[in-house]
């Protein structure tokens, strides 16, 4: 028992030693982990401690960061909104006055805002103020320092004028107050009609006005099509309307009707291009107003409580008349034209219209902005321009052909151009030695034919046998009109032909043969020539002395399209005097046959200059189908080459050693279309001889040269013989020059030996036979040796011989082309006065009188209507003319 006491006392024991170990062992854990937080305690309370310092550092930083991107950010910002402003404003409509200039906003553009102030951010570039205007709104001064404000009214006013084309901004000054001394400074506008003054109880009658322009505008510019101005002129390039600005300075109390005007122009005028600039007088509310309150503490733009904007100073007062008077003095000049490329279709349009039915092309800007159309078909069926010299007859017609030429192919329309007066505006449609370019519609281009007449008629001529072709051809085919005639015959070449014939008058004038054959050519053309797509332009500076033209009232009845240029007299009808108040560079257009109904007026660009028009016609010149060809370019100051003339250059010898069939004299170039010589056939027949008549030594040589030289073409060496006498010492060296070049085949007299040339010349007739080789007999100044000629060789004189040649020769073939230095010379040569000149069978007329020739050499009495002038000839053949023609002498042949 007590055994067990003690065991169980010891097993207790045991126990309670082991729970004392334990716990002994658990407080120290727990002193060491009190320990443990202790010391983190402190930690924590020491970062506790430090953590408000670091905060605030960390905030101050991220406060310094935020402040200088916000700096930054304002900076940017302000350079940007300066930015914009200055391509919002630029130039005139924001510059500091001390370096302010005129700097008009270009084509298509629109002036829009303008600065009146600054606005001023700390730390930033101060960011111009604007305000819109033109084409945008209104600006209305209030508040009570609206005194400070007067500055916005002369600076607004100047920047725009600044920024528009001269004449662009009209200004209407209301200032019953101080009776327009607001704005005086302004006042050199009035002489250009740039400003009006309206004195007061005009408030009503300037606002009515206003209101009816509004309506005009969108009745008849806008027309439906557009939402404004601006927006025309965006889509357009063009602005046909100037901006009306009315600066309203204050008075008495609107009017019910005042203020429902006023009203209206507030709500409808910013499209209109009609603006207001207002001080002490109410307007509503709109949100094309922008409202400047000028207060004490400085002025506020735009709506409460408004944007601070610090006003900038008036400017200059010199600097504001000095503008003005430039600006009325560049008005009172007239307006500069229009860009010619205004005319012109684009690129990828050009040469898509068709002619059958007509030709439609504008000429310029009409008074609205839209374009004028000048029309040639069937009715209108031809054209009359008249205008003084410098008022730009040139240059319309240069418009018209180019708005014409960009929009018609070569295949839809041809051009035929003669210039009378002097210069050679025409000859850049041709190819020339500047620019090897020509304009591929052009078939013949005339200049310097103020003096040959004869061309124009050529080229009436050559219209007319176009119109009997064409007649033909739409006879054939059952129709009337070219539209009919294209339509059944496609494959045949039928383009609307344009013949512009400038100062025609010179054409016309006088009462001989070539006045009255071309009055009655252009009747007829002028009659016929709608229906055949032939149509006739005709210009002149003036025409009240034209009495072939207006002596024949039916053929001034078909110029039913009338186009007259600033001062025109007479284009118009007697009482239409609308051309008289023209400015420059505009034109009336009238297809009424100049009846005041059909007035228009036409802005006319400018076409010819040189770079303006060169553009365009080397896009035309590239453009140009394979087979075109230069057009014909007659110069009357230029001499002609031989070498150059097609038909020379078409003569060839026969196959073998044969001769030709009938060989061929050229002896100079025919004033006429074609570029064709004047040629003598010399057939074995009685006659074919040439004389060559006057004292002009270069002119006969230049004759003589080029038929010797067109008969050697046609010949191989040694098939023909050239027997050369030079009786005058001045035609020397080109008769030698000639005998240099025939070589072997030419033999050389002189008057000793010319009497030997007749006797030989003639004793070959009597040999049995025809000779093989022909022989021509080339005879400078044959009267010179009349004396040796007196002398008798083998039984007779040489005259006698030279007759015999003369009337037999031609059936030997043997050919006499002589040069007698006068009628009378050549008369004692053949025989004295009566003696018959039929062996002359052809003669080229120099400087010799119409009336010298007589009847024995031109059919008729009185001989031919032939005035001589310098290096041209009357050729006569009795073979195959009935009146004479004149030519060129060819020049030389080098």
């Amino acid at each position: 028992m007590a055994d067990r006491r003690t065991q169980l006392v010891t097993r207790v024991r045991g126990m309670l030693s082991e729970a004392l170990g334990a716990t002994r062992h658990r407080l120290a854990d727990a002193d060491a982990e009190l320990a443990a937080a202790r010391d983190r305690l402190a930690r924590v309370q020491r970062a506790a401690a430090a953590v408000p310092e670091k905060v605030g550092a960390q905030r101050d930083r991220r406060l310094a960061e935020i402040d200088a991107r916000h700096t930054a950010r304002i900076a940017e910002l302000a350079r940007r909104a300066v930015d914009a402003a200055r391509r919002e404003a630029p130039g005139a409509a924001s510059a500091d006055w001390a370096r302010w200039t005129v700097t008009p906003a270009g084509r298509g553009e629109t002036p829009g805002a303008a600065r009146v102030g600054t606005v001023r951010i700390p730390g930033a570039e101060p960011v111009p103020a604007l305000v819109p205007l033109l084409d945008a709104g209104h600006v209305h001064l209030s508040g009570a320092g609206a005194d400070g404000g007067a500055a916005v009214v002369p600076a607004l006013l100047l920047r725009s004028l600044g920024r528009a084309d001269p004449g662009a901004v009209r200004l209407f000054g209301y200032d019953p107050e101080h009776l327009g001394g607001g704005l005086a400074g302004f006042a050199p506008l009035g002489t250009a009609g740039l400003l009006t003054f309206v004195g007061p109880g005009g408030l009503g009658r300037l606002l009515d006005d206003l209101v009816e322009q509004i309506r005009r505008i969108n009745e008849t510019v806008l027309a439906g099509e557009y939402r404004s101005l601006r927006e025309l002129a965006a889509a357009t390039g063009r602005r046909p309307e100037p901006w009306r600005v009315a600066v309203l300075l204050g008075g008495d109390e609107l009017s019910r009707h005042e203020r429902g005007q006023l009203d209206r122009v507030v709500r409808t005028g910013a499209a209109c291009g009609v603006h207001l600039v207002i001080r002490g007088v109410p307007v509503p509310d709109d949100p094309t107003v922008t409202r400047v309150v000028v207060g004490p503490d400085g002025a506020r733009m735009g709506g409460p409580p408004g944007l601070p904007v610090t006003l900038d100073p008036p400017p200059p007062a010199t600097l504001v008349t000095e503008t003005c008077r430039q600006v009325a003095a560049r008005v009172n000049a007239g307006p500069p034209p229009a860009p010619f490329t205004d005319l012109l279709p684009p690129p990828e349009q050009m040469w898509r219209e068709d002619s059958s039915t007509g030709l439609t092309a504008p000429i310029g800007e009409g008074p609205h902005g839209r374009p004028v159309l000048l029309n040639l078909g069937d009715y209108p069926p031809h054209a009359l321009i008249g205008g003084p010299s410098g008022t730009g007859k040139t240059n319309l017609i240069f418009a018209w052909i180019g708005a014409l030429a960009s929009r018609y192919s070569p295949a839809e329309l041809e051009f035929y151009l003669l210039d009378f007066k002097e210069g050679v505006s025409f000859a850049r449609f041709a190819q020339g030695r500047r620019d090897p370019s020509w304009l591929p519609h052009m078939r013949l281009v005339g200049i310097n034919v103020n003096t040959d007449r004869e061309f124009g008629l050529a080229l009436l001529r050559f219209l007319a046998e176009e119109l009997r072709r064409r007649a033909d051809a739409a006879k054939k085919h059952e129709v009337t009109k070219l539209a009919e005639l294209r339509a059944v015959d496609p494959t045949g070449h039928w383009p609307r032909i344009v013949a512009v014939v400038d100062e025609f008058q010179a054409l016309l004038a006088g009462r001989d043969v070539v006045a009255r054959e071309a009055a009655d050519l252009l009747e007829d053309l002028a009659r016929r020539g709608r229906s055949q797509g032939i149509h006739l332009v005709l210009a002149s500076q003036d025409v009240r002395g034209i009495e072939a033209l207006w002596g024949r009232p039916a053929l001034v009845a078909q110029f039913t399209l009338r186009i007259a240029l600033p001062k025109a007299l007479r284009i118009l009808a007697e009482r239409n005097d609308a051309a008289q108040s023209l400015p420059r560079h505009h034109a009336v257009v009238n297809a009424e046959s100049g009846l005041v109904e059909g007035n228009e007026v036409a802005r006319i660009p400018s076409a010819s200059d040189w770079d303006a028009w060169s553009e365009l016609q080397h896009r035309l010149w590239r453009m140009r189908p394979a087979d075109a060809k230069p057009a014909r370019l007659f110069d009357g100051d230029a001499i002609p080459r031989l070498a150059d003339a097609p038909d020379f250059r078409a003569l060839t010898p026969p196959e073998g050693d044969g001769v030709p069939r009938t060989p061929v004299a050229l002896l100079g170039e025919i004033i006429d279309v074609q570029a064709r010589s004047a040629a003598l056939r010399l057939p074995r027949a009685p006659g074919r001889n040439l004389a060559v008549l006057g004292t002009r030594v270069d002119e006969a040589c230049a004759v003589l040269d080029a038929a010797a030289r067109s008969l050697a073409r046609q010949h191989r060496p040694g098939t023909a013989r050239y027997s050369i006498a030079c009786l005058d010492p001045d035609a020397d060296p080109a008769a030698r020059e000639l005998y240099a070049d025939l070589a072997d085949d030419a033999a050389w007299y002189d008057d000793e030996t010319v009497p030997e040339l007749m006797a030989e010349t003639a004793a070959a007739l009597d040999r049995p036979g025809t000779p093989a080789t022909p022989h021509y007999l080339l005879l400078y100044a044959v009267d010179a040796a009349a004396g040796r000629l007196a002398a008798r060789v083998g039984g007779r004189t040489g005259l006698e011989h030279l007759r015999r040649i003369l009337h037999d020769g031609p059936e030997r073939r043997t050919h006499v082309l002589a040069w007698w230095r006068g009628v009378a010379r050549m008369r004692v040569d053949l025989g004295g006065p009566a003696a018959r000149t039929d062996q002359i069978g052809a003669w080229v007329a120099l400087d010799v009188q119409g009336g010298e020739l007589g009847s024995s050499l031109y059919p008729g009495s009185g001989g031919p209507d032939w005035y001589p002038r310098p290096w041209r000839g009357l050729f006569f053949d009795r073979a195959a003319h009935r009146t004479g023609q004149v030519i060129i002498p060819y020049g030389p042949s080098a």
